[in-house]
């Protein structure tokens, strides 16, 4: 059962009202053994005790719309839009005896899901049949006389005295014994004395097998023991041992303990135990005798727990909304690193957390903006120490509130605190300010850029040996162009000529240097640890990240094609006196090229180039294949293919142990040996498919100027790969060439699209037809695709309607087995808007027409084959 109260502390809002709730039942009749959660809403609703709102999902649709709903919701739920979305998308509704917007508010600090049995829905409706929630009428005229704000309010001297205050107003039914409550009088002797003792029963041993390990791992447990007497006739002394949990960690620890051990019991926050102690016999003929009993009845318990145990109904998975972390994690967990180590380190610390939560990078901007803002605010108010942890709120919720006002997406940011009423015209303002089509959500990003005044930018190479980054570098170094316009400076830092660690170095030469400096990171940047470094490094010197990465179309386990690294190989063998002694030389280079092939394994493109736009928001091109270019020879494709199953079988037995070492390295020698052979006989191949440097170079060069002259959006929408916890909408994705062949030709047959086109610089970088919008059509109605994502819908375009500002391909859902449609009244693919147009307007392109603002021009029917997905 678990207290809600502002009394004892501010959390994530502060409740409107004191409650309680009954999160869990536990049976200790053998085996700890929670109730399911049917026979825990029997057993409350029996007892009239509160519990929360339960949603049951019992097939595979329900099941995945409930993940793809937290997916939409997770950075923008409250109460109200959270319990209405799930009592939409689950099988079994259990609402609680209390709302959580009457008692608790708005701010909902998350969920939990749990997986159950099969049998858990008809059990649950049947519970639901049987035990109807039951409202008392009355009930205040039951409750004591004074609430437990008003207790805690006349007695202020001391936490101690406001826990027997509360205590004495419950009665002695809820407290018949002040002793147990405080820390005066234990005798943690008491502890040791069990330890040492033989247990009589199997709950006995596992519970002094949970206290051994507590205190061999030193947990932050605490074990207050209080002596309750002795009983002269039966020799026993008995106590009450109190177990109590100090630090979350504990709970991570032990359950690494518990899958080294599945035999152990669970672990619970707090609780307490009346423990006996029997002073028998103590001849060694008797211990020998009890033992032998002792432990034949442990092994009868033990074999009739272990068949009682549903591992598979105790896992479960905390599902919490950004809101609620904004004001826990961010403002309140932040305020002792910002007034102790300064705004540098609390801004490091909240981009941290929001990189581990994997936050949209829209998000990251905003709450960038409102944190900065916060830090301002609390830090002018407050010179010295800050706000107490326990009342931070009333600094924080004012603040939030003003923030809130400005606009309808700060109001979205921080959650919306207010009436039911309000919350609904919330809603309103949301769904007017949002865009009905797919692309409004991608303009958002278009549109968003970034303001280099006062920043630096730090380039670095997720790559491969060969790619050409360190070319790249010289050249830039010597003809950067426009990237030193207005008194920028550039400077490079060589991997292969530091001694030490690279990056911290690295750090080091940026913080010497102005901000407005150009940093070239010579060094490859294989994975997400050094991707998290960079970022911190650009946090600290308020500087940019942008990744420069080879082009490649990747394998569907590897951002990186095969004829990619053949080039990559080829190139490091032609090397002489490489600084790195990376070259033809090198007996393993082969080997070593795999290597950091393989660390960027089980990632295609897609994911790799995601990854890094969700964390810096931008990503440049490096060309290195011609893209018309003939296929592998199959002499290559097999020296590369018997290399990565060599990669393969040296990693599961020797590790990161070099190829020369091992029992594998004669195989590597006649490996290496042949993969040079291969590649100089295929020399021509190479010289012929690869970009030429000039053209690679000149392209990386005008991508940056680009990003610093502020002409490139942030995670630029043609190419945007939404982070698992972001979804906004639902929608059929059209192949980009095939969409736009069909322009190309519409365009080459009637006039009025040519000369439409004429002076319209159109590229479509993404195509797609929406199906539903979340906040358009309702969180819900983007869930229940869910179980539907992949799954390949004919589309078919039928007209092309324009106006001077947009234009837009007219497209019809055609008939399928799924019963996939679009929830918009006009199913549609947007092309082009003009700058300062919405691309919400397009939906108005047949009232357009019929106005006179608008023109349309019917063809033949395209069809094409739409996939959905959640965006």
């Amino acid at each position: 059962m678990e207290l809600v109260t502002a009394v004892l502390g501010d959390h994530g809002q502060r409740p409107l009202h004191d409650y309680v709730v009954v999160t869990a039942v536990t049976d200790l009749n053998g085996k700890p053994r929670f109730f399911s959660t049917p026979e825990l809403i029997a057993f409350c609703r029996q007892w009239r005790l509160p519990t929360n709102h339960v949603w049951l999902f019992s097939t595979r649709k329900s099941a995945t719309s409930f993940f793809t709903a937290y997916d939409a919701l997770c950075e923008e739920g409250i109460a109200t839009e959270v319990s209405r979305t799930l009592d939409e998308v689950s099988d079994v509704s259990a609402p609680g005896s209390k709302s959580h917007t009457v008692v608790q508010g708005e701010i909902l600090e998350g969920l939990v899901a749990r997986i159950v049995s099969p049998e858990s829905a008809e059990r649950m409706k049947k519970v639901l049949q049987d035990y109807p929630l039951q409202v008392c009428m009355d009930s205040e005229k039951y409750l004591p006389q004074k609430g437990l704000r008003e207790i805690y309010a006349q007695h202020m001297a001391s936490e101690e005295e406001q826990v027997k205050a509360l205590l004495n107003a419950v009665g002695s039914d809820m407290c018949s014994d002040w002793s147990d409550w405080g820390l005066e009088g234990t005798n943690n002797s008491l502890l040791y004395k069990f330890l040492k003792a033989t247990p009589l029963d199997l709950m006995t041993k596992k519970f002094q097998e949970m206290l051994n390990l507590l205190l061999n791992r030193n947990m932050k447990v605490r074990y207050p023991c209080r002596y309750k007497g002795f009983d002269a006739k039966e020799r026993k002394t008995h106590f009450r041992m109190t177990v109590h949990v100090l630090d979350d960690y504990v709970f991570r620890k032990y359950q690494i303990e518990m899958k080294r051990n599945p035999d152990l019991w669970p672990l619970y926050r707090g609780f307490f135990v009346d423990v006996y102690i029997m002073h028998g016999d103590r001849r060694p003929e008797s211990v020998v005798s009890l033992t032998d009993r002792i432990s034949e009845s442990l092994q009868i318990s033990h074999e009739r727990d272990n068949g009682s145990a549903d591992e598979v109904e105790n896992l479960m998975v905390k599902l919490k909304f950004l809101p609620y972390k904004i004001r826990t994690f961010l403002i309140r967990n932040g305020l002792s690193t910002l007034f102790d180590n300064g705004f540098p380190a609390y801004r490091k610390y909240y981009l941290k957390q929001m990189g581990i939560w994997k936050t949209s990078f829209e998000k990251q901007q905003q709450l960038d903006w409102l944190l900065t803002e916060w830090a301002q605010y609390i830090t002018s108010k407050y010179r010295g120490r800050g706000p107490n942890n326990h009342t931070y709120l009333s600094e924080a919720e004012p603040f939030l509130e003003q923030f809130a006002k400005r606009s309808t997406q700060n109001k979205r940011l921080v959650g919306y605190t207010g009436s039911v009423t309000a919350t609904e015209s919330l809603k309103e303002e949301v769904i007017e300010s949002s865009a009905l089509s797919v692309q409004e959500s991608l303009t958002v990003a278009k549109q968003e850029k970034i303001d280099m005044k006062g920043k630096g930018m730090v380039i670095f190479f997720p790559a491969i040996p060969g790619c050409g980054k360190s070319a790249v570098c010289k050249e830039l170094l010597n003809d950067p162009g426009e990237l030193v316009a207005n008194g920028r400076s550039i400077h490079s830092l060589m991997g292969d000529l530091v001694k030490g660690k690279y990056w911290p170095l690295l750090a080091k030469e940026r913080q010497k240097r102005p901000k407005e400096t150009i940093t070239l990171a010579d060094k490859n940047a294989p994975n997400v640890e050094v991707w998290d470094t960079v970022r911190d490094i650009c946090n600290d010197t308020s500087a940019i990240g942008v990744p420069v990465v080879p082009d490649s179309p990747g394998t569907e386990l590897n951002p990186f094609a095969l004829d990619a690294l053949a080039l990559f190989m080829y190139r490091v063998i032609q090397r002489q006196n490489h600084p790195g002694n990376l070259d033809k030389e090198s007996p393993n280079a082969g080997y070593v090229l795999l290597m950091f092939y393989n660390l960027y394994s089980r990632k295609n493109r897609k994911e790799f180039e995601g990854a890094l736009r969700q964390q810096f928001g931008f990503l440049v091109k490096l060309p290195i294949l011609k893209p018309e270019r003939p296929p592998l020879p199959s002499a290559i494709q097999d020296v590369l293919s018997e290399g990565l199953d060599l990669f393969g079988s040296h990693s599961r037995k020797h590790g990161k142990l070099d190829s020369s070492k091992g029992s594998l390295s004669q195989k590597w020698s006649i490996w290496e040996k042949n993969l040079r052979q291969v590649l100089n006989r295929n020399a021509v191949y190479f010289n012929d498919i690869q970009t030429p440097f000039k053209e690679a170079f000149e392209s990386v060069r005008q991508q940056l100027i680009a990003i610093l002259k502020g002409e490139v959006p942030i995670n630029s929408a043609g190419e945007e790969v939404r982070s698992f916890n972001n979804i906004t909408y639902a929608a059929l994705t059209l192949p980009v060439n095939e969409v736009t062949q069909t322009l190309q030709h519409l365009a080459a047959t009637n006039i009025d699209i040519e000369n439409y086109f004429c002076d319209r610089m159109v590229i479509l970088n993404s195509a797609h037809v929406t199906l539903a919008h979340k906040h358009a059509h309702g969180v819900a109605a983007v869930a229940k695709f869910g179980d539907l994502r992949g799954v390949e819908v004919p589309v078919m375009l039928t007209a092309f309607l324009f106006s001077a500002k947009l234009c837009a391909l007219e497209a019809r859902i055609m008939e399928n087995e799924k019963g996939i449609y679009s929830r918009n009244p006009w199913p549609h693919v947007t092309v082009w808007t003009a700058k300062g147009t919405r691309p919400k307007e397009s939906n108005f392109l047949p009232q357009m027409l019929q106005s006179g603002h608008a023109w349309r021009v019917d063809f033949a029917p395209v069809v094409l084959s739409g996939v959905v997905e959640l965006l």
